[in-house]
């Protein structure tokens, strides 16, 4: 039986060179109990289809076809009114911008239910904290209080799906739920989802560009690109037996499926030092906030090092560290031996022009004021190395090098995709011809296939440039076959270093075989599907 029928579903928007179709004449069906992938590359309609069936799209949006759910044509204001909330729900992939900050947790989860059901607010208020304990969070009692900023990442999304399953849902939509969660809380989330599933006969169509994630619970899956479904079928057949161009793309982008790209080297004086590393800062009253406690961790000229670790276990402080944006509280940090610390003025810049970093959000890091040509040209100026002029030429020909076509000179930032804006970034860096090149998160927001083609282009400017590289990331099947050492990083601390060979082979810590264990991989995942 269908809980939701999907016919001919048509999305439009206007745009500045005319009606911009965002899904195009898409039908499927989503039967009682099933849970659906829905996956994709980011613009090739996902989210949009699933805001279609919630009545969630904006008002300059043109809605075509049918949305059938129990006989009820969801495309009409009435049944939408009817079924949103309580017949149907929906997660989000950022649960921060989806709560409000001035209100509690339990208010929150509380408020569907007073609106639905007419509860009074202690009513609704301790049907929200069965809710709580029903998605698992630790202390529910004691959250029910707590406001948003209070709760971490993986916190907020079990909020998000506890105040969705309030008024007991048939269906529930999950927009990319797990995205920007780490492994281990991506891991937990995708398990509570399928309890769910299994327990309440919870009908699901999760929405991701990561077939592993798909692979982990859905029983079938549809393929989309530029608004239309070019495939479906159940998630075996389809990974074996793809017969779509994109589908084998998606496929082959897929990190535990990627050529392996590490570079042995034998052993050298150590390039980048760390020596006993700490950065503490201030926390609530007089407690200290360790971020780095004593790390010592070398990178030597040539070599990619992964930096791997949960959210809040230093990666990104040691990055900033070693750039210099971070002072350390102690322990030294050397650069061919010579100590960086404290470094100011002609020195620190002589120093900046030989390590370069790349961020992890390419739109925040970029001014939207500024032409990419610009943006990559600006540093060679800035530093004395060229004239304006120079550096203009210099720029076009760094985009080559990254593979952006010139013919997107001219434009800003917020006219470019995700992938094209992290080119920009490398591109940028690279402009001073450094020797060490540190990556925080570059891929982690992005599709598959543009992660594929980012680390595809690292592992060229490596062997072309001996460009070394620190890259950062909780991605753990990413650094497999990317990187050549990893550290673990756990509450700001080094629980384990070797070769990327010899930690995955033979783990020592527990925590790294958690980190591994919870790392999705499609081809494991398939294993595990009759």
């Amino acid at each position: 039986m269908s809980v939701i029928s999907i016919r001919n579903l048509s999305v439009t928007f206007p745009g500045d060179a005319g009606p911009v179709q965002a899904v195009k004449d898409v039908s499927f069906d989503l039967e009682e109990g099933e849970i659906l992938g829905i996956v994709g590359e980011s613009g090739s309609g996902k989210s949009v289809t699933c805001r279609a069936m919630l009545g969630l799209l904006p008002r300059r949006a043109t809605l075509g076809g049918r949305i059938l759910h129990h006989g009820q044509d969801l495309t009409q204001p009435a049944a939408m009114q009817a079924a949103r909330g309580r017949d149907i729900a929906m997660i989000f992939q950022n649960p921060a911008s989806h709560l409000d900050p001035l209100m509690t947790i339990g208010d929150q989860v509380a408020e569907p239910l007073i609106f639905h059901f007419g509860m009074s607010r202690a009513e609704a208020r301790a049907e929200a904290l069965k809710l709580l304990d029903a998605v698992q969070i630790r202390d529910a009692a004691g959250r029910m209080s707590a406001y948003p900023h209070q709760l971490s990442g993986g916190m907020k999304q079990r909020v998000l799906i506890a105040t969705a399953l309030a008024c007991r849902p048939k269906l529930l939509l999950a927009d990319e739920p797990t995205t920007a969660l780490d492994v281990t809380v991506q891991a937990e989330i995708l398990a509570l989802l399928k309890t769910l599933n299994r327990e309440r006969n919870l009908t699901m169509a999760l929405v991701s560009h990561d077939l592993g994630v798909i692979a982990e619970i859905c029983h079938r899956v549809i393929v989309m690109r530029q608004g239309e479904i070019v495939e479906s079928g159940r998630l075996r057949d389809l990974v074996h037996a793809p017969k779509h161009d994109y589908t084998r793309l998606l496929i082959t982008s897929q990190p535990g499926r990627l050529p392996q790209m590490t570079d042995q080297r034998p052993d050298s004086a150590p390039l980048i030092e760390l020596r006993d590393l700490s950065l503490h800062f201030p926390g609530k009253g007089d407690k200290v906030v360790r971020a780095v406690d004593g790390v010592s961790l070398s990178v030597r000229q040539g070599e990619c090092l992964a930096i791997v670790g949960e959210s809040g276990s230093g990666k990104s402080t040691v990055a900033r560290a070693v750039i210099g944006l971070n002072a350390p509280t102690g322990g030294d940090i050397l650069y061919e031996g010579r100590s960086v610390v404290g470094l100011k003025g002609e020195a620190l810049t002589a120093f900046r022009r030989k390590v370069q970093m790349v961020f992890q959000s390419p739109f925040d890091s970029l001014n939207p004021r500024m032409s990419i040509q610009r943006t990559i040209a600006e540093p060679l100026w800035r530093h004395g190395l060229a004239t304006k002029a120079e550096a203009m030429d210099r720029a076009l020909e760094l985009m080559d090098m990254v593979e952006l076509p010139r013919s997107l000179a001219g434009r800003r930032p917020g006219m470019l995709s995700g992938g094209q804006c992290q080119r920009v970034g490398i591109a940028r860096a690279l402009a001073l011809s450094p020797r060490v090149l540190i990556a925080d998160e570059v891929t982690s927001a992005l599709d598959v296939t543009i992660q594929a083609q980012i680390l595809k282009l690292l592992t060229r400017l490596r062997k072309e440039q001996d460009l070394t590289v620190i890259y950062i990331s909780h991605d753990l099947t990413v650094v497999r076959k990317f990187c050549d050492r990893v550290a673990v990083f756990r509450t700001g601390q080094l629980v384990e270093s070797g070769t990327t060979a010899e930690v995955y082979a033979d783990p020592k810590a527990a925590y790294t075989r958690d980190l591994i264990a919870a790392a999705p991989d499609l081809d494991q995942a398939l294993a595990g599907v009759t």
